[in-house]
């Protein structure tokens, strides 16, 4: 039987890991191959709610949910293990990208924590560049340290 602590190591870093998965696939799939998807999320290209870009979701949700099932019908508690650090991740993404970033439900609007303004700032820089090839600023939950810095002098001044 598997320690609780393994699992715990075994799900938080899977969590880490999906921070590179993010920005690797922000910066070479989204803002490159799939770019047709993504684009309607720089530049508003029609009315109304959802956008193209919102497709990414569900190809993201892909791997977590294959990992649980494979974990669970598959009898491979490992992979349940990841599957729920994927997850985990994925529903992270949700709250500070698209409910915290870009309001679409209004909260923590007005937030003054300093980790939550810097990367509501990369964000903000990022969207900046309308283009395909421009950009800067693709994780999510990390960010370049400079806009840690500026929101942490913020905070003090």
């Amino acid at each position: 039987m598997m320690s609780i602590l393994f699992k715990f190591l075994v799900i938080t870093s899977t969590f880490f890991a999906m921070e590179g998965v993010a920005w690797f696939s922000h910066k070479y799939l989204m803002h490159g191959l799939l770019w047709s998807l993504h684009r309607d999320h720089h530049k508003k290209e029609r009315p109304g709610y959802l956008e193209k870009n919102d497709l990414f979701f569900l190809i993201f949700a892909i791997p977590g949910i294959s990992c649980l099932a494979l974990g669970t019908l598959g009898d491979i508690p490992l992979f349940s293990w990841i599957g729920t650090g994927v997850t985990i991740y994925g529903a992270c993404y949700f709250f500070v990208h698209d409910l915290f970033i870009h309001q679409r439900i209004k909260v923590l609007r007005n937030s003054q924590n300093w980790y939550l303004k810097a990367i509501r700032r990369a964000h903000k820089i990022h969207h900046k560049h309308t283009e395909k090839t421009d950009g800067e600023c693709f994780g999510m939950l990390w960010v370049p340290l400079k806009y840690f810095m500026d929101a942490n002098k913020n905070k003090e001044s």
